[in-house]
Formats: C-alpha cells, structure tokens, sequence
C-alpha cells in the first residue's frame, strides 16, 4: 500500500494567483495578490500549495517563486505539489495532452526554475494522455526521484484501472488521485449508488475509482471544492437555491461558514477527500480555517440532507 502525501486537510489551489491567462508578464499587484492568498491560507492552517505549469501560461508557478524568494524560510513550512502533462493551445497549433518520458522532464525543470526551488514535494500527472507509454513514463519519474528533483507522484483526473496500469511500471507509489468533487459534482457518490438502475448511464465517474483509492493509499484530492460558488454566492436553479439556504442555516447553527459546510461534506466521506481550495479572497480562504484545523462536524443525517437536497431528486 501506498504512503499517502502529508498535506494536511485543506490544500491551497494556486490556479488563481499570477494574472491573466494572456502572455502579459505578471506585474507587481499580482506578486501583492498572491502574497495575500498565501498569508491568508497559512493563517488558516494550509500548507500545502497546489499549482500546474499551465496555470496562467506558468505565471502562477513563477510569481509563488517571487513569494519563495523574499522569503526563503517559507518554503520549510509548505508542501510544494504541481502538475504537468496538458499543452495549452498557442496560436492555430490545439491544445493537447503530453505525457512523454523527456516532456515529464522538462516540464519539471521548467516549473522547479519558475517556483524557485530545488525539489517538488508532490508531482501529478494531469491528464491522461492516450499515447502515454507506462514504461517511458515511469523511468521519468524515476528518473526525477532518484536525482531528488521530486519526493512523490500522484495523478489527477484518472480512474481506478488507469492508476492501476501506470502503477504496474512504476515501483515507487502513486500517493495522490486529484478529481473534481464538490456538493455540485456529485458523481463520485453518484456512481456508488445508481448502479443496477437506469440512471447509472447519466453518471460519467468511472465507478470503482474511490474504492481503489481508499484500497491503495492513494489520497483523493478534490478539485472545484466549493462548487464556484453556487451554495455560498450565487445561485442560478431552485435546487441550488435551496441548497444554500440548508447551507447557511447549517453554518449558523453550527457558529462556522458556509465555505467550511461546503468542505465538511466533502471530508465527512470514509474515502478521506482533501479539498482544495482556490480562491483568492483571503476572506473566503480564512472562511475555510475550520475545515483546515478540525473534525468535520456534520451528523449522518446531515450529510445525507445537503445531498438529497443539491441532488433535486429522492435516491433510487
């Protein structure tokens, strides 16, 4: 079994910081932008910081790098994870997916130049590339763990069977699975119980997947955590709307945010879901400190009220 990555309950998502997603260079108020998401994050209780080399065209690495080099004792405190493996579109040439063996590597040697330090803590692969060859993928990363560019690896948007056949070329763990999961996202627990039902067909989450996680110590990741917004700001339906409503009487009563009912939900789960969080207003970061520092405090009937309540419809 695998040995999960220590990132603490709540990972800060970093796709926000840097600027746009332009080729602008990123200016001085980006640099003051993130340095505030980052303080608000660490006040809360999140060390661990989430990034890709795509975010903002690799502005968001390169401007946590700005952070990390005024202050060279922070990156002692912090658990540094980004991702690689998309090429964003540039121009008439599409985006694709590339998780070549010499592409791995160079796409961590750019992200370690623009984060300003000498090892990633975490590596995921971001999405699966249909041309990837486990084999050459494999002695990538090995290759990057043994010259200790990269403590761990993991996966992002991958299902149970296509972990499991990376994981037979690789002799070091794959610790991480990062997928989108919120209160909106639902099919993670979805799958689990529409099986043997018509609805089954309408749910696209490979079943199977949290059950080979939990099974492999392979941490769940959630990305899109806090469903944008839609149950603690906006609404556009009147399931959303209802939702946000149990959701608020829920942070009332139990003296919290609705951020932190939304992150409870998520973390109640057996599977051990670690959300991440990308917003960044320090206020809705800091409203997120007490799913970063304690127990998730929603009942069995709680749980069970928030989903039957967004889901709209009573279960099969």
């Amino acid at each position: 079994m695998a040995e999960q990555t220590d990132t603490g309950r709540l990972i800060y998502g970093c796709m926000g910081l840097g600027g746009s997603w332009g080729d602008e260079s990123y200016t001085a108020q980006d640099i003051a932008v993130a340095e505030a998401a980052v303080e608000a994050a660490l006040d809360s209780g999140i060390n661990t910081f989430d990034h890709a080399d795509i975010y903002r065209k690799g502005k968001a690495e390169a401007v946590f790098g700005e952070i990390l080099g005024r202050d060279p004792e922070l990156r002692k405190r912090i658990v540094v994870q980004t991702k690689c493996g998309i090429r964003l579109q540039d121009g008439d040439r599409p985006g694709i997916y590339d998780l070549r063996g010499t592409t791995i590597v160079e796409r961590v040697e750019q992200s370690l130049a623009r984060l300003r330090t000498d090892v990633l803590d975490d590596l995921l692969l971001h999405r699966p590339d249909p041309l990837a060859d486990p084999d050459d993928v494999a002695e990538a990363l090995t290759s990057l763990h043994r010259q200790g560019l990269v403590r761990r690896f993991g996966v992002s948007n991958m299902s149970a069977e296509q972990i499991a056949h990376l994981q037979r070329s690789l002799e070091l763990p794959l610790v991480a699975n990062q997928l989108e999961m919120s209160l909106r996202q639902r099919g993670w627990v979805e799958a689990g119980v529409v099986v043997n039902t018509p609805q089954a067909a309408a749910v696209g989450f490979p079943l199977g997947t949290l059950e080979y996680c939990r099974a492999n110590g392979v941490q769940v990741q959630a990305w899109g955590s806090l469903a944008q917004g839609r149950y603690s700001g906006r609404q556009e339906t009147p399931d959303e709307q209802a939702t946000a409503r149990l959701v608020e009487a829920l942070a009332k009563e139990k003296d919290t945010s609705p951020e932190t009912i939304l992150l409870w939900w998520l973390q109640r789960h057996p599977a051990g879901v670690v959300p991440v969080v990308g917003t960044v207003r320090p206020e809705r970061i800091r409203a997120c400190r007490d799913a970063a520092t304690g127990e998730p405090r929603l009942s069995h009937e709680e749980w069970y009220d928030l989903w039957l309540t967004a889901r709209g419809a009573p279960l099969p």
